[in-house]
């Protein structure tokens, strides 16, 4: 039920088709994934002795991290209120290189809101379990309760929708877009995901001996055969032209798609490899030196914050989901790859039992197979390192840097035959979401560039010929007075300004330039042409920025919409 003036709504989950069938939403083909990856996981249950496990569902946690921005400067930029970020603001003199917002006291004007969103989603049925600061100023988390796949896709969008409405009740503003300012950390919709049942619980649950537990070390294995395998698809299935501005930064997961598994696991796996596990790292403990303190337990998993996709303890976290994006394309994804590892789990184990093989020799024997194979995408070092992008490309993980890298993904042969394979879409559906990816892409892009060339022309010129024309007017005063003038402060602002409209310029003719017929025409022209030209512009303003009056500049600036809440 959602409230309004009016009354109240109810809201009822739907699906939505075409007359033939095809999936038009996120909603179909998340159930029919969902559904692909149970049946798949109880073939693999039943071999493991468990003769009714009931269905198997994917299990979903979605962090929203978001920015909050008082409203009156909201209203004062027309490009975050067209485009959701900034296109223009040079860096402040203090950004979040203290990272005292992160540790510090949740503002109060910003917990009233947390505190009156929270009431709204129980009334929704989300209760929220976590809420902080985040690293960057003005910068904020929420995190609900884990639920199956399809009600917490439901439930994210219902979030984003109730965050945005209690937002402007407070006189704030929410941005969820990927990178609202340059320079500060972007935001991130964290997918945890798990699978399992009421009955049975997380499936990715190690215990404290995790060599010797043989159904999840088969589970574990199906997750790192199938993110090794369609590391592209999962790529794919967060491209866009607002995450591109975060995904591969040192505040976001690289590009390159890889597994952190800890030191325990990667030492289980290590094991498996050369031959058989026979132990597991046990937790270490913590001297914090204090008598009145307890000696504490370490985890042996520990995280890493630069993994695309890491093991969290009971779960598989993939951090590469843009903060605007519904946890839905994602979840199809990871869903059905699933699908496709465990029906490769379950077919090998069953032929090899078939065939008179001991049970246990046969597992061994599948895990040894996974790890040397797929074994190249688990990486625990720093995903941020130059390194890195060196010894991936020797292992040969994919490094899809754009979303026109990503998105041909979809179309390849191998994942057309995949998703129609285990009926998620056929070949039609597919080939719409690369075309409406493209789409998409050269729309975003194209509406930024207009806005820069808008906000530009109108707004940040004048400004700075005005501030040019008072400090040439004052110069000239004080020649005429027969005082001796140092010109440097006009040449200061002159040739960035001469550098905006030469930028403004070239903008104003890539618009106006025929990028192609076809969408992929389009979205290159978008990427080739645009965003260079638009950068050319900010880089000349942004300078602008730092010489121009303050009170002559048309624009709240970054120090004024990230530190005043």
């Amino acid at each position: 039920m959602l409230e309004n003036p009016n009354g109240n709504t109810l809201c009822i989950p739907t699906v939505f088709v075409s007359m033939t069938g095809e999936a038009l939403d996120h909603k179909t083909p998340l159930l029919r994934s969902q559904q692909a990856m149970g049946e798949h996981a109880k073939r693999v249950l039943a071999l493991f002795g468990h003769e009714d496990p009931g269905n198997i569902v994917s299990f979903c946690g979605p962090e929203q991290e978001y920015f909050l921005i008082d409203r009156h400067f909201f209203l004062a930029r027309p490009d975050i209120l067209n485009s959701g970020r900034t296109l223009f603001g040079a860096r402040p003199p203090k950004g979040q290189e203290f990272d005292d917002h992160y540790f510090g006291a949740i503002p109060e004007r910003v917990l009233g809101f947390m505190m009156d969103t929270e009431r709204e989603l129980f009334k929704l049925g989300i209760p929220a379990k976590t809420r902080h600061n985040e690293v960057a100023p003005g910068q904020f988390e929420v995190a609900p309760m884990f639920e199956r796949g399809n009600v917490a896709a439901d439930h994210q969008q219902l979030l984003m929708t109730t965050f945005k409405t209690i937002a402007r009740k407070h006189g704030m503003e929410i941005l969820f877009h990927e990178k609202p300012f340059e320079g500060v950390n972007g935001s991130g919709k964290h997918v945890n995901f798990s699978l399992g049942n009421s009955e049975l619980g997380s499936l990715l649950v190690p215990g404290d001996t995790p060599h010797e537990n043989a159904q999840f070390l088969v589970f574990c294995a199906a997750v790192i055969r199938a993110v090794h395998k369609y590391a592209g698809l999962l790529r794919a299935s967060v491209a866009s032209a607002t995450n591109d501005h975060r995904l591969g930064a040192n505040e976001a997961p690289p590009a390159i798609i890889s597994i952190f598994l800890g030191d325990q696991l990667a030492d289980v796996f290590e094991q498996i490899a050369k031959g058989a596990a026979t132990s597991s790292k046990g937790k270490g403990v913590m001297h914090i030196g204090v008598d009145t303190l307890p000696i504490l337990p370490t985890d042996p998993g520990d995280r890493n914050r630069t993994s695309p996709f890491a093991f969290t303890g009971n779960r598989f976290e993939f951090r590469a989901p843009g903060s605007m994006q519904t946890v839905a394309g994602p979840m199809v994804t990871i869903n059905t790859i699933m699908a496709e590892a465990l029906d490769h789990c379950a077919t090998t184990l069953e032929a090899a039992v078939g065939a008179g093989t001991d049970f246990d020799a046969a597992v061994q024997d599948l895990l040894t197979e996974i790890i040397t194979t797929h074994g190249a995408v688990v990486f625990n070092g720093d995903g941020y390192s130059d390194k890195w992008q060196i010894e991936a490309a020797d292992r040969g993980l994919p490094n899809l840097r754009t979303t026109l890298d990503a998105l041909p993904e979809l179309v390849s042969e191998e994942a057309m035959d995949l998703f129609e394979t285990y009926k998620v879409f056929n070949h039609r559906e597919m080939h719409s979401r690369y075309e409406i990816g493209l789409e998409q892409y050269a729309l975003t892009i194209g509406v930024e560039a207009r806005l820069s060339l808008e906000v530009g022309t109108t707004s940040i010129l004048p400004a700075a010929v005005r501030h040019q024309t008072e400090v040439a007017t004052n110069l000239g005063a004080l020649r005429a007075a027969g005082v001796e003038v140092d010109t440097a402060p006009l040449a200061e602002v002159t040739e960035p300004l001469t550098a905006l409209r030469s930028a403004l310029a070239v903008l104003k003719a890539a618009l106006a330039a025929d990028p192609g017929e076809t969408a992929l025409a389009e979205a290159r022209h978008a990427q080739d042409q645009l965003l260079p030209a638009m950068a050319a512009v900010r880089a000349a303003a942004d300078t602008l920025e730092g010489i121009v009056a303050d009170d002559l500049w048309p624009l709240p600036t970054y120090q004024e919409m990230l530190f005043i809440l």
